[in-house]
Parts: C-alpha cells; sequence; structure tokens
C-alpha cells in the first residue's frame, strides 16, 4: 500500500511538472514582435558572440517570439537616441505589418518612451527594465562634479566617447557618441526636463504606479534591488560601490522608486543593474528567478494581454 501511495505522490508531481507551460510552446508568442533597446554603454552584440541582453533572446524566440535587438549610440542624449531607435522600429514595423512590444533597460528605457510618446500608432507596449525615469543619483553627483566646458568634462567626453566608438566598431556601426550629453540625460535636472516634454505612463506619487495604458499604448517596468549578487562576478564590486551614492533600496545604478512606469511588476528583484539582462555571463543570484525566466513571463504576459 505505502509503494502505491509513493508512486501517486509521483505520478501528481510528474503531471503538475507536465503541465507547466513548455519552453517552446508557444509560451512567448505574442501578437506582436518584441524589440529590445540596450542602455548606455550598450550595443546589440560584439563580434554576434557577447550579447548585451545575454540568453534572453534565444530565450524568447524559442517559445515562440519574434525578437529584433535594436543599437543606438552607446553615450548621447536621450532624444538623440530615441531618434536612432525610431528610425529602426518604422523598419520594423514596415517589415512586419504590426506596431511593436518596446522593451528597454537602463537608458533603453527611456529611449522607448521617447518612442511611445513621438509614434504612439507604431508601438504596442512600453516596458522598462532598470531604468532611472526620475534620473540616477550617480549621474546627478558626476554632473554636478563637472564645470562645464572645463577640463574634467573634456577628459571624461574624450574617454567615454572613445569607449563608445570602439563598442560600435565591434558592433559593427558607426553612431555618433556625446557621453556628456548622456550624463545631462540621466541626472535628475535632465530627466525632469525630459519627463516634462514625455510625461506617459509617469507616477504621479513619489513611489507609486503611472498609467496603465496612454495613448494605446500599455506601459510596464521592473527592477532589482541588490547591487551584490554572485562572489564570481567581477562587476559586483562595482555594484556594490556606486550603490553607496543611493539613500534608496538601489541595483548599484538606479534607485527603486526612480524605476517606476506604468504597471510596476516588481521592483525588489535580487538582482543588480547587470543581472537584469542577465550579465555578466548569466552569473546572477542563485535564490532567484532567473532574468531569462522574467523576460519569459513578461512575454508571456504581453501575449496574455493581446499585445
Amino acid at each position: 500500500m505505502r509503494r502505491i501511495q509513493r508512486w501517486c505522490v509521483l505520478c501528481g508531481m510528474l503531471t503538475f511538472f507536465l503541465t507547466l507551460p513548455a519552453f517552446g510552446s508557444g509560451y512567448t508568442e505574442t501578437r506582436n514582435p518584441i524589440v529590445l533597446a540596450h542602455g548606455m554603454a550598450g550595443f546589440d552584440s560584439l563580434f554576434g558572440v557577447v550579447d548585451y541582453f545575454n540568453g534572453i533572446v534565444h530565450a524568447l524566440r524559442s517559445g515562440g517570439a519574434e525578437v529584433y535587438v535594436t543599437e543606438v549610440s552607446a553615450f548621447g542624449a536621450t532624444e538623440a537616441r530615441g531618434e536612432q531607435l525610431l528610425a529602426q522600429v518604422e523598419e520594423i514595423v514596415a517589415i512586419t505589418g504590426r506596431p511593436v512590444n518596446l522593451i528597454g533597460h537602463s537608458h533603453g528605457g527611456l529611449d522607448v518612451r521617447y518612442v511611445a510618446s513621438v509614434r504612439p500608432d507604431l508601438v504596442a507596449s512600453a516596458t522598462s527594465v532598470g531604468s532611472p525615469h526620475k534620473g540616477a543619483d550617480l549621474a546627478t553627483l558626476l554632473r554636478g562634479s563637472l564645470t562645464e566646458g572645463g577640463f574634467s568634462e573634456e577628459v571624461l567626453s574624450f574617454f567615454a566617447d572613445s569607449l563608445g566608438v570602439l563598442l560600435g566598431l565591434l558592433s559593427g556601426t558607426t553612431n555618433p557618441q556625446d557621453s556628456v550629453a548622456a550624463l545631462e540625460s540621466l541626472s535628475a535636472a535632465g530627466a525632469a526636463v525630459f519627463n516634462a516634454d514625455y510625461p506617459e505612463g509617469l507616477p504621479s506619487s513619489t513611489c507609486g504606479e503611472g498609467a496603465y495604458v496612454e495613448n494605446g499604448v500599455r506601459y510596464y517596468s521592473w527592477s532589482g534591488t541588490r547591487p551584490l549578487t554572485h562572489l564570481l562576478d567581477i562587476s559586483d564590486p562595482a555594484m556594490g560601490l556606486s550603490s553607496l551614492v543611493y539613500s534608496e533600496a538601489n541595483d548599484g545604478l538606479v534607485g527603486r522608486c526612480s524605476s517606476h512606469l506604468g504597471e510596476v511588476i516588481r521592483d525588489n528583484y535580487r538582482m543588480n543593474h547587470l543581472d537584469e539582462v542577465n550579465q555578466l555571463f548569466g552569473l546572477v543570484y542563485w535564490f532567484e528567478s532567473n532574468p531569462k525566466s522574467v523576460f519569459r513571463a513578461h512575454a508571456n504576459r504581453l501575449k496574455n494581454a493581446g499585445l
């Protein structure tokens, strides 16, 4: 009798797992294509080997999603990067004949907002991941420490812009670079100016949610609040150090409340800023949802919403 009971328990467990959504069963098959947008110092793929959205594109496509990865200037003002993204979105819409589901990480979330605001007819949904919608404290601190037109600003501009050019060359693009403009855009003052012009999806309260739908575009966001996540990840010390600048919970570069846009899926994943896109090399916190699973779940959310 005990053997039969054990067997029934095992059968029940097996049935449970078999009824879970299969990895390639259409779980991520959204109605409209998914378009991914990278953040500052980002790229689509280096040498065609190192992806910014590490393993995420494959995870989405294997479940049925149609996915496009865009590339804009690694460093630039949000409006400039947004125009570059818009040109690519227009091309994708021309190819597919459908509006897109935009997902942007970090500065890319602001680029996504720009496109959704100026061309809502091309966008079904706009999602930000770890994006500083109210500015990033670190960017505010750095911008305040630079004298406009001074030596320190010129030094930053030279080295950061050179890095952007190098990243572009390694990924096969020649976009212009403007690190000072990028820093300005990500500061609290720069974000305030941008938000006044493109307010869609922004919360009206300090740490609340924004409108879920504006101009026919559905808005979502999520972020992390654990700067240190993996002992073997060489980027963790930098995330831990930069997190000390912030007075609120943060992912190492973006504060929890600053990341809010539209419907907040979650703002306290045990992820740092790079973990949110499964970097570096997938070394993320062991006891948290894998970033690839979070993106897959969101694609399924979009699918169920008819997007």
